[in-house]
């Protein structure tokens, strides 16, 4: 039985809580689809702070490339503030949705943003774990996060579950509009079953390389963690979980953004973090790692891809996924970072320092 109450016993829960939300996929699908349909919606905004802004990039970036959707990912308070959702007016506010993620349905900035979004004519749907929370009040419809209890604060399987939720999102969206066909559909359905069902081995592999270089990262002056695509949010998600847990400084940044001056802070107590998708920048990539390695003897390459001179730094998985997939998993080195170095050094990750609450309604 999984230990809930330890970010290590939720991170072990991964694989099997991965499969149990694939299996029961039609919980939060149908709730989504379902509001798709009948509001012939043309854009989605997806909104949230933390592990949960981060799944909204990524469910942007889904939603755009897979079903042709218009979409994008916001900050609850920057939007209410200085954003629309329509700056053309072209479209109607019923064609417009709002949705919420908040895993425990108390985030301040994203409640108070859905209920703005209500009360303003568009339409909103929460993708939360609790369906009596604070969120669920302020929306047209709720779908179910299958995350199981987390009682932890920094968030794991919450994060991958969350992905994994969204992606399925995209597929049936893509569906619906005639984007995927059903072969295709069915096709990328299977690809993400086996997927998930070697997410054991994510692990594994994930936890030995962490064993093998967690003297030089728990040591590390600062971090920086680069990424590009679809994982500049993995990088984001990584920044944030190292930021919570092992709490040495760290950066996350857009690969090429961070040659553009941050590198003349790069020194050898420093440690680099890339994250090789497989999208048009990995070729260049690998020429920013030859020039890092100048400099620092601590870069590491996080990929699924085949790595020319991969070293024992490099965590270069077995498992293998598109770039729509492989965000689950490239995140998993980086909670073992978080979590496990956090043991090592002696931090006890289920106390906050920061006692003062502002960010979440009490549950």
């Amino acid at each position: 039985m999984a230990d809930n109450t330890t970010v290590l016993g939720n991170m072990a829960e991964q694989p099997e809580r991965l499969n149990y939300v694939f299996e029961n996929r039609e919980i939060f699908v149908r709730p989504f689809i379902d509001l798709m349909k009948e509001q012939n919606i043309r854009k989605v905004i997806f909104f949230g702070s933390g592990t949960s802004y981060n799944v909204s990039i990524i469910a942007s970036y889904y939603f755009k490339q897979i079903a042709g959707i218009a979409a994008e990912a916001q900050y609850p308070t920057v939007f209410m503030n200085y954003e629309e959702a329509d700056w053309t007016g072209t479209l109607k506010k019923e064609e417009i949705l709002f949705v919420g993620i908040s895993q425990s349905g108390t985030s301040k900035s994203t409640c108070e943003l859905m209920a703005y979004g209500k009360k303003n004519g568009y339409r909103t749907l929460a993708l939360t774990g609790n369906l009596q929370s604070e969120i669920t009040g302020h929306v047209d419809r709720t779908a179910h996060l299958l995350v199981g209890p987390e009682l932890t604060p920094p968030e794991t399987k919450g994060y991958t579950v969350s992905v994994l939720s969204v992606y399925l999102w995209a597929l049936e969206a893509a569906r619906l509009c005639g984007r995927l066909g059903e072969d295709e559909y069915s096709r990328r359905i299977d690809e993400c079953a086996s997927f998930i069902g070697r997410f054991d081995t994510v692990m594994t592999e994930a936890e030995n390389w962490y064993e093998r270089n967690k003297t030089s990262i728990v040591n590390s002056d600062r971090i920086y963690i680069l990424g590009y695509g679809i994982d500049y949010a993995s990088a984001l998600e990584a920044q944030l979980k190292i930021g919570e847990m092992l709490r040495v400084p760290s950066i996350g940044y857009e690969i090429v953004e961070y040659t553009h001056g941050p590198t003349m802070a790069l020194n050898k107590k420093q440690t680099i973090f890339i994250i090789g998708s497989d999208e048009k920048e990995y070729e260049e990539m690998l020429g920013f790692r030859k020039a890092f390695k100048v400099y620092s003897d601590r870069v590491h390459v996080v990929t699924c891809k085949d790595l020319d001179e991969a070293d024992s730094r490099d965590c270069v998985f077995s498992v293998k996924g598109d770039k729509y997939l492989a965000v689950m998993m490239y995140t998993v080195p980086f909670q073992f970072v978080a979590a496990k170095g956090a043991k090592d050094i002696g931090i006890n990750t289920a106390i906050n320092p920061f006692e003062i609450p502002l960010a979440h309604y009490e549950e």
